[in-house]
């Protein structure tokens, strides 16, 4: 599969004069990531010398996964593993503890990565996209060993859907080959600056598609896309459910309902993992008008392909429900 990077940066003057088409000049390491959006930007600086594993397939989620055996085969016989940590893949804390011989790259640690505060409750106050800050000021935090990201003080981890944090992963997932697999390193390096140039033109494009509807309020299920919100000026004002593991209580769903219309909310956005009628219950009696949004690429097939499709997936929901 060619890299779908490539064409995206060769449209914007961007692309490498370097080929990654190339035959490996070793054989390739064996990589494993977490979560399909990690693993397509993974897949991305790979492209050329092999292809990583992925733990949680399909629509599955991260916030209910169970390990399966393949999984643990997988984890054993990986050189490295890049998830995003025990705040997001909770399942993984314990396997990973006892890795052996894996590199194992936690992308909430990794130096230069852009960490938003989570927010409290399920109503927020408009333009709130918490606290920024970098690597490091996250361990001021109570860090659990669990996927509940939403909790006191908590760092909010979905940490993938900012384009800068994505630049990140990709270089910090790089530099992680690049030390495991040196035989490879000038491949890895091509293929993270032609990733990094068709993500800058990826950011443009859907900063000119999310304009229009800049400032105009939404409730999302789960407070997912507050790193998306913080890039393209957005405005979400509330969540439906503080934990998406739990179904909200009655006073959480009122409250809700009672944000949209006090902050006249355009949209209440569902998420293909939970259940969708929780949206149409906190929509009665309001003028809000629904639509589904995915963090976690549910129905988008693995592979390089997938950040970009992701990102623009978000981008048409949002700009087409706040449009009207």
């Amino acid at each position: 599969m060619s890299n779908p990077f490539a064409s995206l940066a060769a449209a914007a003057g961007l692309a490498c004069a370097v080929s990654v088409a190339a035959a490996p000049a070793v054989a390739a390491p064996q990589v494993v990531a977490s979560i399909k959006p990690i693993h397509s930007l993974v897949a991305a600086v790979m492209e050329g010398v092999g292809t990583p594993a992925l733990i949680v397939k399909g629509a599955a989620s991260p916030h209910t996964y169970a390990m399966k055996p393949s999984d643990a085969k997988a984890l054993a016989s990986a050189d490295v593993v890049v998830w995003v940590g025990p705040e997001f893949e909770g399942f993984l804390a314990k396997p990973l503890a006892s890795a052996g011989k894996a590199t194992v790259v936690a992308l909430m640690d990794a130096p230069g990565m852009t960490l938003l505060d989570a927010r409290e409750g399920g109503a927020w106050e408009p333009h709130d996209h918490g606290h920024e800050h970098g690597h490091g000021d996250k361990h001021e935090h109570d860090h659990k060993a669990g996927h509940d990201d939403h909790g006191h003080d908590a760092v909010n981890s979905h940490i993938w859907l900012s384009p800068a944090n994505a630049k990140r992963i990709v270089a910090v997932t790089a530099e992680a080959l690049s030390a495991k697999d040196p035989a490879n390193a000038g491949t890895y390096a091509a293929n993270a600056a032609r990733t990094a140039a068709a993500l800058d033109a990826l950011d443009g494009e859907l900063k000119t598609a999310l304009a229009p509807v800049a400032g105009r309020p939404f409730v999302v299920f789960h407070d997912a896309y507050q790193y998306f919100e913080a890039a393209y000026g957005l405005s979400g004002v509330g969540a439906i459910t503080v934990n998406p593991d739990r179904r909200p209580s009655a006073k959480r769903l009122a409250a809700i309902r009672d944000t949209i219309k006090g902050l006249g909310a355009v949209c209440v956005f569902a998420e293909p993992q939970f259940e969708p009628t929780l949206v149409n219950t906190v929509v009665e009696g309001t003028r809000a008008r629904t639509g589904t949004l995915d963090a976690e690429a549910a129905d988008i097939p693995e592979g390089p392909a997938l950040y970009p499709t992701l990102m623009r997936r978000l981008a048409s929901s949002l700009a087409g429900c706040l449009k009207g």
